[in-house]
């Protein structure tokens, strides 16, 4: 049974609580898949077959009741972004049929959120699925049997990440192959299919875009996202984007919000406290995952031959901590540092007077101090191939 750090949660939401559990990630994370093991006593409505889609678009209780032979204590909805208004959907299933736990999944946050924020307010609870973390890769391959959060985990208690470590197994072999080809679950079975990325691109990135109507120019949106994958990690300027790609800026600015919206990229903003010095205003731009990332600029060369590989092992640490901040409920805000000086800190943890900066390496080099003397009440680490896992 593959194993998933948001299992426990799932199951046992309705134990804890009676809202609406609203399941949300991009196409082919596996919210079908994971819901489908912790609820398989469940009546499933894919939204994506047209007879479903047009009942359920009905709004009629009566209609609902219907589809509920024999009688089913839950029912989960698929793909309930693509339903005319998801939100009313889900509040005449919570109101009108209340004997039914209802879960709804979906890869658009844009179309959830805004036809349900005001009509399911208090009655759904969201949780968020990303692509597999590293722990859960090596858990389904039968590799490792860990759970835990490796680089949080050891930093909640107080230590800094040590230089070195041994494994059972080759780690580095794994890890230099998750950097060309990411960790959709697909590849646990599928290993290196590079057609597979690539098709990814357009059922796992635009098809909801299109299908939805958000984006009026597909080429424009495919550009910038191609555009936004060789830049992994620099410093992002809407104006410089906009000219490039010929578009207005609030076009840029709308897509990316798009893009984050659909859960391909997240958006690092910076640390800002002391303004002397300190870059605030324009943030980086990470992919959830880096198979995605490089399908996009058609490149699955080997490491040894390839520039961008320290790029590539930044966006790879960052997701890695930022879906392990999500799932542990560590409750760490995610920022870069860096000063118009040039000097960087890769990332930076805060949760209230705790601080944390992390540099990221991919070789040996020399750790910049310039954030710890700036900050001295901070903690500093490196992390590498070395001590990630």
């Amino acid at each position: 049974m593959y194993f998933r750090h948001l299992d426990r949660q799932l199951k046992y939401h309705f134990d804890r609580r009676k809202e609406i559990l609203i399941l949300l990630g991009a196409r082919q994370v596996g919210k079908t898949t994971i819901a489908k093991k912790l609820f398989p006593e469940a009546l499933y409505l894919s939204v994506d077959t047209e007879t479903i889609r047009q009942t359920l678009n009905k709004f009629d209780p009566a209609v609902y009741r219907q589809l509920l032979v024999p009688a089913k204590k839950t029912v989960v909805i698929d793909e309930g972004h693509l339903l005319a208004d998801p939100g009313r959907t889900a509040k005449i299933f919570y109101d009108q049929i209340p004997e039914v736990r209802l879960i709804i999944t979906g890869s658009s946050s844009f179309r959830i959120k805004h036809h349900t924020s005001e009509s399911l307010a208090g009655r759904k609870v969201d949780y968020y699925l990303y692509p597999l973390t590293l722990t859960e890769y090596l858990h389904q391959k039968g590799i490792s049997g860990r759970m835990e959060f490796p680089v949080l985990s050891q930093l909640e208690q107080g230590t800094v990440l040590p230089p070195q470590k041994s494994y059972l197994f080759d780690l580095f072999s794994i890890l230099e192959n998750t950097l060309v080809y990411g960790l959709y679950p697909a590849l646990v079975s599928q290993p290196n299919d590079e057609v597979y990325l690539k098709t990814l691109i357009d059922s796992a990135v635009f098809k909801d875009l299109l299908d939805l109507s958000l984006i009026e120019n597909r080429q424009a949106a495919h550009n910038l996202l191609r555009l936004l994958a060789f830049q992994v990690g620099a410093l992002v300027n809407y104006s410089e984007l906009a000219s490039r790609l010929n578009i207005e800026v609030r076009t840029v600015k709308r897509y990316i919000g798009l893009f984050e919206q659909s859960f391909i990229i997240f958006t690092l903003p910076p640390f800002l406290r002391r303004a002397r010095g300190e870059i605030g205003k324009m943030s980086k731009i990470y992919f959830y995952d880096v198979g995605l990332r490089n399908a996009l600029i058609d490149n699955f060369q080997p490491l040894a031959v390839r520039g961008d590989v320290g790029a590539l092992w930044e966006n790879f640490v960052i997701s890695e901590i930022w879906k392990a901040n999500y799932y542990g409920s560590f409750g760490y805000k995610l920022h870069f540092w860096r000063t118009k000086q040039g000097s960087e800190t890769d990332l930076v943890l805060e949760r209230n007077d705790r601080l944390v900066g992390l540099e990221i390496k991919s070789g040996r080099r020399r750790t910049n101090i310039a954030f710890k003397n700036r900050y001295p009440q901070a903690k500093v680490s490196t992390i590498t191939k070395h001590n990630l896992y």
